[in-house]
């Protein structure tokens, strides 16, 4: 069993950020939720481990409660 792996592993983070907020350029609110579920779903199937992703939930969802 993995476990979900929380060290930065990025080399370039500003890049892959500027990659993530250029594929929504142009795109209206629903056609961006679109693409963020695709992705997401994408990805998980590359993890392809349930409780890899559920640590990964759980995590994303606390980070979502301590905002403002």
């Amino acid at each position: 069993m993995s476990r979900l792996s929380t060290e930065p592993r990025l080399a370039d983070p500003d890049a892959v950020y500027a990659l993530l907020m250029e594929a929504h350029r142009g795109l209206d609110e629903a056609a961006s939720r679109m693409l963020d579920a695709r992705l997401v779903l994408i990805l998980a199937n590359h993890i392809g481990d349930a409780q890899v992703l559920a640590e990964a939930i759980a995590l994303a969802r606390r980070a979502g409660e301590e905002e403002p």
